[in-house]
């Protein structure tokens, strides 16, 4: 089994004193920072994305308005201490699933900060073992569902593609708006376990419909920061206009806890600009909302 090594809570996620942080080994949630950078293809810095999102979260405000309370100190929140990931990405890739799966069994939520998305098709894999009808909800700005890019089976364009190399694992995508027509073929042959809400109609969105697949199932939700709106996230790789806003995605994401169990997540493809703190910020916000709606109970009537 993968040794689990812990920072120091004020170096890790939100850098709490340690009075405050509780030992990690109480801690419900385990923070993964994996600053993989392998596939990247347009735009760099991913290597980043992990230490800038921590080093934000230190500057968020803790109290949840809408929990009324500071959902750190129910959770417990624990941040590891990684090396840095492997420049191969398949060897890449089973370091990353050997960690999730080494807090999987510790019976932790595991969140991964990236890195590029092509982490995910490791970090899902005890997740898959574990789960026989393991929905991933995806939201991202592309389909991801090639079945090489630039020679790869691991780039970050085939990272769903890779996730659905599991026939019991389906797929609910949200914000789509960059799709390569070689990728249409494969999505048309699995309709039966892709669900796709395409950007183009997010004003005929009914969240309803959107986390109908999810429904009873447990999730495991992957954030690809393009997914939101160039304008809200310019400090991504590959930005693209037409996205999701924080509310919209926070929306869906309270929507699809409150029908299914979301097991385990990351947030991925942050490519931090100096200077233009508010994406980091943005980011780190992003992931305490996820742990807070995947982890407590909902917010009192």
């Amino acid at each position: 089994m993968t040794a689990l090594a812990f920072r120091a809570p004020e170096k890790g996620f939100l850098a709490l004193p340690a009075h405050d942080a509780g030992p990690a080994e109480h801690a419900r949630a385990v923070i993964i920072p994996f600053g993989l950078e392998a596939t990247v293809s347009y735009g760099g810095g991913t290597a980043s994305g992990p230490e800038a999102i921590i080093e934000a979260s230190s500057e968020l405000e803790f109290f949840d308005e809408e929990f009324w309370l500071e959902p750190f100190r129910e959770i417990g929140v624990a941040t590891l201490d990684t090396a840095a990931p492997s420049l191969d990405v398949e060897m890449a890739l089973s370091e990353i699933a050997a960690l999730t799966g080494a807090v999987l069994d510790k019976g932790k939520f595991p969140l991964v900060l990236g890195g590029e998305h092509s982490l995910t098709a490791g970090a899902i894999r005890p997740f898959a073992e574990k789960y026989l009808d393991l929905v991933i909800l995806q939201f991202d700005a592309h389909s991801d569902l090639r079945e090489e890019y630039s020679g790869s089976r691991y780039s970050h364009a085939c990272a769903m593609r890779r996730a659905l190399d599991y026939p019991h694992v389906s797929l609910v995508s949200v914000g789509l708006r960059g799709t390569g027509a070689e990728e249409i073929p494969f999505l048309e042959a699995n309709r039966h376990r892709i669900h796709t809400q395409w950007a183009k109609d997010k004003r005929r969105w009914s969240i309803n419909d959107i986390v109908k697949p999810l429904a009873g199932r447990p999730i495991y939700l992957t954030f690809d920061v393009d997914g939101f709106d160039a304008s809200l996230m310019p400090a991504t790789g590959t930005p693209q206009p037409g996205g999701l806003f924080y509310d919209e995605a926070i929306d869906i994401i309270r929507a699809a806890a409150s029908v299914g169990t979301i097991v385990g997540a990351d947030v991925v493809e942050l490519a931090p600009i100096a200077g233009l703190h508010a994406c980091d910020f943005t980011a780190a916000k992003l992931v305490y909302k996820i742990l807070t709606l995947a982890l407590l109970d909902r917010a009192p009537s």
